[in-house]
C-alpha cells in the first residue's frame, strides 16, 4: 500500500505541473489525467489450467498529439495498473507418479504500464467540434512493481509486452472516453513444473481496459 501511495502523490504533481504546461501552450499538444478499469484474463499454453476474469485499476498520466488536417498523431499515458488473475487450482501426477499442486487462488501485480497509441481522430461533419471519434494501436510496456499471493512455484515476469487495439470518442476536444484489448505478447507469468515435458504454465496477459480521460 506504501508504494500506491508514492505514486498517487507523485501522479497529482505531475499533473498539476503538466496542466498548468498545457493551459498556456495550447494547440494540437493536450495534457491530461486518465483512470478507468481494467479486466485481466491470463492464457495460459494448455487448457488444462485456467484463469478467470477479474476486474483491477488503472490511473495516470496521459499526453495526446494530433496533426491539424489529416487528424493523425498519437497519445501515450504512464499508468499505475493493478491487475488481478484468478486461478482454477488442480493436482496432475507426471509419469514418475509424483503429484504436482498447482496454485489456487488470486495472484495480484502492480505494474508501471507505459501504453503509445497510434491515433486517427475521425472527423465528423457539423458534430466534430463536440464529439470526435478515433481509433487507436500500439505497444503496451508494463513494469511490475509489485506482487501478492504468487508462491514459489510461480514467476511473475517483471516486464510484460502487448499490443492494444482500442476505440474511442472525444467530446468537446476535452473529455476521452477509451476502450481498448491488450493481446500480450511474451509470458508475464510462468512456472518451472512440466507435464509429460512440456511446460503447461506459461501464461500471456489478455485484458480490456476501459478508461475516462479529462485533458487540458
Amino acid at each position: 500500500m506504501k508504494i500506491n501511495k508514492i505514486l498517487s502523490a507523485l501522479f497529482f504533481a505531475v499533473a498539476l505541473t503538466a496542466s498548468t504546461f498545457s493551459a498556456q501552450a495550447g494547440g494540437p499538444l493536450k495534457f491530461g489525467i486518465k483512470g478507468g478499469v481494467t479486466v485481466n484474463d491470463l492464457k495460459f499454453s494448455e487448457d488444462i489450467l485456467k484463469a478467470d476474469n477479474r476486474c483491477g485499476y488503472t490511473v495516470g498520466l496521459m499526453t495526446k498529439f494530433t496533426a491539424p488536417v489529416i487528424n493523425i498523431g498519437f497519445d501515450a499515458s504512464v499508468m499505475f495498473t493493478h491487475r488481478v488473475s484468478k486461478l482454477e487450482g488442480f493436482s496432475v501426477t507426471d509419469p514418475n507418479g509424483v503429484a504436482m499442486e498447482v496454485f489456487d487462488g488470486t495472484m495480484k501485480s502492480d505494474y508501471i504500464e507505459i501504453p503509445i497509441n497510434f491515433r486517427w481522430d475521425i472527423g465528423l461533419p457539423v458534430v466534430g467540434k463536440f464529439v470526435t471519434p478515433f481509433l487507436t494501436t500500439g505497444p503496451d510496456l508494463s513494469f511490475l512493481v509489485s506482487k501478492e499471493n504468487a508462491n514459489e512455484a510461480w514467476k511473475k515476469h517483471t516486464f510484460d509486452f502487448a499490443w492494444n487495439f482500442g476505440v474511442g470518442v472525444m467530446f468537446v476536444n476535452t473529455v476521452q472516453i477509451h476502450a481498448s484489448y491488450g493481446l500480450g505478447l511474451n509470458n508475464a507469468a510462468s512456472s518451472d513444473a512440466a507435464l509429460y515435458g512440456k511446460n503447461i504454465f506459461d501464461g500471456k496477459n489478455r485484458f480490456w481496459t476501459v478508461t475516462a480521460a479529462v485533458l487540458f
